[in-house]
């Protein structure tokens, strides 16, 4: 086999991996299903089969929310078109005559026909521009109003997400390794007041109570740093609560498992166990649903944002189907559709490099 190994390599090398003999050569112990040759191979001329397993998934996952994201936008385009019309003229509606009003709304282009009015929605977010505010802020672009306020929740929940993740992930490891001691008791407490109560209440109770107990301001104003104390504590808490739940039951499975128990009994050391091979374990499934939860922290908080006045995303997609401002309804189910689509995409990617037993590509026994 290596005298075999050794003459494909040599008559691989001699040919010219570069030349046109070469490549012919190449690509014929491919087809005959020689792998050796391919080991030998230059990295320049042949990707590793997990890189092409790994492209492959990726390229057929954007085909696959390409075509996701238009049947999404294609329904919801058709169904704003069904609400009644009157909420396109606003306050102004009385003011209009019938004549005014039909002008009005042929200007919007909503005496076209379906079809048309959807062919040009297309033709101009192929060239990225999502229309203009109808009554929200008339006549301002959509883009304009979004990059207005997605930094206030992007700041925010990047904030919160971190906070959590470096309180509820060390939380849930030590209750997985204290379990049933008072840690793992205080620790489930917590888990349980959060779930079980309402958010609205124990936000109000930090908004009215801490504020007055640590002297902080009830309200945001993004020139005072103090001021982004309270919203992003509240925006932590119940993400610290899931991140510690799930990590202590994820260390807690791990630790009943068989392999744990042989380590144990060769003598390896806890702390190696924990940290090396317990934890990295018990983080994978977490790994599949952070970059989603990273991406959608520029959604905001409906409650948090309002509560401290907070100029985020949060209220913009309620506001704007209240006031029946369709440009913005279309832009905001555009780009929270596309932060579910490529959340989880990098979802399974980030399972794939944290566990190297899951692949993602082709065949039967891969993802």
């Amino acid at each position: 086999m290596k005298i075999k190994l050794l003459a494909d390599v040599t008559n691989f090398e001699l040919c010219g991996h570069n030349s046109k003999f070469g490549r012919n050569y190449a690509k014929a112990k491919l087809i005959r299903g020689d792998t050796e040759i391919k080991k030998s191979a230059s990295p320049s001329v042949f990707l590793k089969k997990e890189d092409e397993m790994m492209l492959w998934y990726i390229s057929k996952r954007l085909l696959q929310s390409v075509l996701t994201l238009f049947i999404i936008i294609t329904i919801v385009f058709s169904l704003l078109r069904l609400m009644p019309e009157e909420g396109y003229l606003g306050a102004a509606a009385n003011k209009m005559s019938p004549a005014q009003q039909e002008v009005y709304l042929t200007n919007l282009g909503l005496r076209d026909p379906l079809l048309v009015q959807l062919g040009n929605f297309y033709a101009k977010l192929f060239h990225g521009d999502l229309g203009k505010s109808v009554t929200y802020r008339t006549d301002v672009p959509v883009v304009t109003i979004i990059a207005d306020k997605i930094m206030y929740s992007l700041l925010f929940g990047l904030g919160a997400v971190a906070l959590s993740l470096l309180i509820g992930v060390p939380l849930g490891i030590l209750m997985a390794q204290m379990k049933g001691r008072w840690l793992d008791r205080l620790g489930t407490g917590y888990i349980v007041i959060i779930v079980a109560v309402p958010a609205a209440v124990y936000y109000l109770v930090i908004q009215m109570y801490i504020t007055e107990i640590f002297h902080l301001p009830m309200l945001f104003d993004e020139y005072r740093p103090i001021t982004w104390i309270l919203p992003l504590t509240s925006m932590a808490l119940a993400p610290t609560a899931s991140y510690a739940m799930w990590m202590r039951r994820y260390m807690v499975d791990e630790l009943n498992k068989d392999y744990i128990k042989l380590a144990r009994a060769k003598g390896v050391k806890e702390r190696t166990l924990m940290f090396k091979h317990v934890l990295r374990n018990a983080f994978i499934p977490m790994a599949q649903y952070l970059p989603a939860t990273i991406l959608f922290t520029i959604t905001g908080s409906i409650y948090i944002e309002s509560l401290y006045s907070i100029p985020g995303m949060g209220g913009l997609l309620v506001d704007a189907i209240q006031r029946q401002d369709n440009t913005i309804v279309q832009g905001l189910v555009l780009v929270f559709s596309s932060l579910g689509i490529i959340g989880l995409i990098l979802g399974d990617i980030a399972m794939a490099l944290v566990d190297p037993r899951i692949k993602l590509g082709k065949g039967e026994s891969v993802r």
